[in-house]
């Protein structure tokens, strides 16, 4: 089972190697580290851990707690395959997607930001979502002028995002976990534009939004 903890611990020597410790004996194996954060003496850090089936992220989170000054922000399961690209790989086959560039692209964000899920809407409804998406997906109630991470009342942490030129906002939404990091945002904004930048990108989604076709089964 793959895991991302996220830790904010103490910006000092040995602190991760507490935390490494800690973890080879609860029998959980780093595989990657991300730093998200430094600062005013402390580290935010993203680890991706492979744990053995019988360890639970409560077991896991409760050693961790044990570590002084070391706080867990978050335990959640992920699916982004640990040492590898993978916006490399997606970016790759959306250059070649043609007009379903835009569905390519919503279907594999929640992989690449260990999410629940994603999904492109009008002001009006949702027009495309990822396979895990509700069906009562929420509707922003106003677009920012660049993607923002935010919390919803219902404890959703989401990214809004808008797309101008297709006249489309996207939501990408974590409820198994902790909110975005402003890293997160913003490499999901260098994705965004990449894939804003391609040719004919504007113009094959219009025509498959305008003609339905964006829509899965109970969406739109």
């Amino acid at each position: 089972m793959l895991l991302r903890l996220r830790l904010s611990l103490p910006d000092r020597p040995g602190s991760l190697g507490q935390v490494t410790h800690v973890l080879g004996q609860s029998g959980a194996d780093i595989t990657q580290l991300t730093v998200l954060d430094r600062g005013a003496g402390r580290a935010v850090d993203d680890l991706t851990v492979f744990c053995p089936d019988g360890l639970s992220r409560e077991a896991l989170t409760k050693s961790l707690q044990t570590i002084p000054g070391v706080h867990v922000e978050g335990v959640w399961t992920t699916r982004e395959a640990p040492g590898t690209y993978p916006e490399l790989e997606i970016l790759k086959y959306i250059t070649t997607a043609g007009e379903r560039g835009l569905s390519t692209l919503v279907d594999s964000l929640p992989v690449l930001f260990s999410a629940d899920w994603a999904a492109v809407t009008t002001p009006e409804r949702p027009v495309y979502a990822s396979w895990r998406a509700p069906t009562d997906i929420p509707l922003p109630a106003e677009t920012p002028p660049r993607p923002a991470a935010s919390t919803l009342t219902s404890d959703l942490h989401v990214i809004t995002a808008p797309l101008p030129p297709l006249a489309l906002t996207l939501l990408l939404a974590r409820a198994d976990g902790p909110c975005f990091h402003r890293i997160e945002v913003h490499r999901l904004t260098r994705i965004l534009e990449i894939f804003l930048s391609l040719p004919g990108t504007e113009r094959a989604i219009s025509r498959r939004t305008s003609s339905g076709d964006a829509s899965t089964p109970g969406v739109g």
